[in-house]
């Protein structure tokens, strides 16, 4: 039997006044309002839309994560895709907590800003430092660390404003008086490191700051700054990439066999990422950095 009309004009009204509260929910989590955490810990029948909620959109509402991590998270914490928080087990439950705890803090411990630092890393020859130099230019908000290496200045490159350039006497220095927050030798060659004390001084006074730096730098950076976003900067294509890479000239062959082999690599690698921005155009594969930053122009 068909149920009565006004039965199915009830409950279609329900179910989209479910779908409603649900959605106030994940806003909610997105601008800060509420932390993911709390809603875990109150969902049951009094709190019928935070019960219902899956878990993925959850997750997938905390500022910046990305549907990429979400998915991998959900598939660390062993919980289905489908799951909603209200029908989590005793032990997915304390999973989940757990990563909250670490993600977001507690309500009596505010989390760090999402999105105040930001790591944009990618293959060689994409155009990194290209992008971040017009996000100096252009964007003054944005505070673009400045890195140490071991390697010799290229033309045009200013000491100081580009990288500090160091020797290996003083890189040994500072790695061993914990200087760095980062650091790696790229390409089998030159060594590269982020000052530390520059960056937490910005955190601290609430700047949003702007790491280029390489994949082995990216992932340490994620270990010490889980907020801190990933952002992999990809060519338009591969051959694009060698044409980049010969065509600017500061490399011999080998060097450049060498580079292109590193970044087969970095590529295989960007899913670990939370955005992926093409360099296609420098103008505007730099605005939609700052745009994932959040920072307006000055």
């Amino acid at each position: 039997m068909k149920p009565p009309e006004v039965d199915r004009i009830a409950g279609s009204r329900a179910a989209v006044a479910a779908r409603r509260a649900r959605a106030e929910v994940k806003r909610q989590i997105a601008s800060g309002e509420r932390l993911a955490i709390d809603v875990v810990d109150s969902a049951g029948d009094e709190h019928p839309a935070e019960a219902t909620l899956r878990v993925s959109e959850l997750i997938g509402s905390i500022p910046w994560l990305g549907p990429t991590r979400t998915a991998r998270i959900m598939e660390d914490l062993a919980i289905s895709p489908s799951k909603r928080v209200g029908g989590l087990g005793a032990h997915q439950k304390v999973r989940l907590r757990e990563f909250l705890l670490r993600r977001q803090g507690t309500a009596g411990r505010a989390p760090l800003r999402p999105g105040s630092l930001v790591v944009l890393a990618g293959p060689t020859a994409v155009g990194k430092g290209t992008v971040a130099g017009h996000i100096r230019t252009h964007h003054p908000d944005v505070l673009l660390s400045v890195s140490a290496t071991t390697r010799p200045p290229r033309p045009g490159e200013i000491e100081g404003v580009t990288y500090y350039f160091v020797d290996d006497a003083r890189f040994d220095a500072m790695v061993e008086e914990n200087e760095f927050l980062e650091w790696a030798t790229v390409h089998n060659a030159y060594r590269y490191g982020t000052p530390r004390t520059p960056i937490v001084t910005a955190l601290n006074q609430g700047k949003s700051v702007l790491l280029e730096i390489d994949l082995q730098g990216a992932r340490q950076v994620r270990q010490a700054f889980p907020e801190a976003r990933l952002v992999f900067l990809l060519p338009p294509s591969w051959d694009e990439l060698v044409r980049r890479l010969v065509g600017r000239g500061t490399e011999d062959e080998a060097e450049r066999e060498r580079r292109l082999a590193t970044a087969k690599i970095e590529l295989a690698a960007q899913d670990e990422f939370d955005f992926h921005v093409v360099n296609s155009d420098v103008e505007t594969a730099a605005r939609e950095v700052v745009q994932l930053m959040a920072v307006s122009r000055d």
